[in-house]
């Protein structure tokens, strides 16, 4: 009986704190949009934690960012023309898709453009993203390994054995392949090669203020946000 107590006590404290948390999200957009006079959705590939805290340090003076649960960030904004925070936000809401985040600046329309348009950042692929091409090593001597790498790279799966003090491969190798997802192996070759195949953006996909709404992206239907 006393575990299931504590278990309920705990669960409840989860709760409440899951639920502080979202609604200190929804108040802080609320606040943003009310300060500041543009609102954007933006989607992202690839996201860098370190990279993306670099980028937004570019809007520290007039602007927020926000990141999470799409559904959470829905309704700080309202979903429909009935529940929408000012005329016409909700289409903002309806853009919220997939890997996406919100700014809420005040910065001039033509700079926040070229800021998102111009970032780019390349990286080191993770475990488990698809390989947008595929990297293959051909048969003969490695000299950009150190004999002591040998055990690793077998380790790693790769077929090399030293030759004369000279890590050598066997036969080719496929390190990765276009479209397939990568393994941890091939994570690591990758970067032992210092080869970066993940590329950090950040897109912009459609832009509020109390005058007008803007899509950025092609193929996006204005149909489908008009409608409550």
């Amino acid at each position: 009986m006393l575990c299931y107590v504590l278990l309920a006590v705990t669960l409840s404290k989860t709760k409440k704190k899951g639920r502080e948390h979202k609604e200190t999200i929804v108040n802080g957009i609320r606040e943003a949009v009310e300060k500041y006079s543009s609102v954007y959705v933006f989607s992202f590939e690839n996201m860098r934690n370190i990279k993306f805290k670099e980028f937004r340090q570019q809007f520290r003076h007039n602007g927020r960012f926000f990141l999470g649960s799409n559904k959470v960030m829905q309704v700080a904004l309202g979903r429909s023309a009935s529940d929408e925070m000012h005329p016409g936000i909700f289409k903002v809401s309806k853009m919220l898709r997939g890997d996406a985040g919100l700014l809420v600046t005040d910065m001039p329309k033509e700079e926040v453009e070229s800021l998102f348009n111009a970032y780019e950042d390349s990286d080191f692929s993770r475990t488990g993203s698809t390989a947008v091409e595929t990297v293959e090593l051909k048969e003969g001597p490695l000299e950009q390994f150190t004999h002591e790498m040998e055990p690793f790279l077998r380790k790693q799966g790769m077929p090399v054995r030293l030759n004369k003090g000279t890590v050598e491969l066997l036969s080719d190798f496929v390190v990765c392949q276009e479209g397939k997802p990568l393994s941890p192996e091939s994570s690591r070759i990758l970067r032992l090669l210092g080869i970066k195949l993940a590329t950090f953006k950040l897109n912009l996909v459609c832009r509020w203020s109390p005058s007008d709404f803007e899509l950025y992206r092609e193929g996006l239907d204005l149909s489908d946000v008009e409608t409550s």
